[in-house]
């Protein structure tokens, strides 16, 4: 696979992620949205990096550390943000953590997490200019 494919092979992948969080945000899956924003950061960071380097990205969930590998400059309030939703993927996933995240993962909770994502992920794109289709 081509840098170019590969690249764009993220960008959709993280596109169909954005819009399954958007699909469950309103059928009130709360924490299934999160976990899907989580995805979705996940693949552009990886587009990024592969954009930037011309190599396969980490197969971490970490997204401050997946920025820091793809050289992203975030603001702190940014790698804060990311910090947080990073923990979407791991509690989604492990039942010990399920519970409590689902309880956390009210309307608002998530309204303000879909958007701080929203957010960084118009930031991403903007890196992604050039593989628009």
């Amino acid at each position: 696979m081509s840098q170019k494919e590969a690249v764009e092979y993220w960008i959709v992948s993280a596109k169909e992620d954005w819009d399954v969080a958007q699909d469950l945000l309103k059928s009130n899956k709360f924490s299934h949205a999160l976990f899907f924003l989580q995805l979705s950061l996940e693949k552009l960071i990886k587009a990024v990096h592969i954009s930037r380097k011309d190599e396969r990205p980490l197969y971490v969930h970490n997204l401050v550390l997946l920025s820091q590998k793809a050289n992203v400059e975030f603001t702190d309030s940014e790698l804060v943000d990311l910090k947080e939703i990073s923990s979407f993927n791991v509690t989604a996933r492990y039942d010990s953590y399920k519970r409590d995240f689902y309880n956390k993962a009210t309307r608002e909770f998530a309204s303000e997490w879909m958007k701080r994502g929203g957010n960084i992920r118009s930031k991403l794109i903007s890196f992604l200019k050039e593989y628009e289709h």
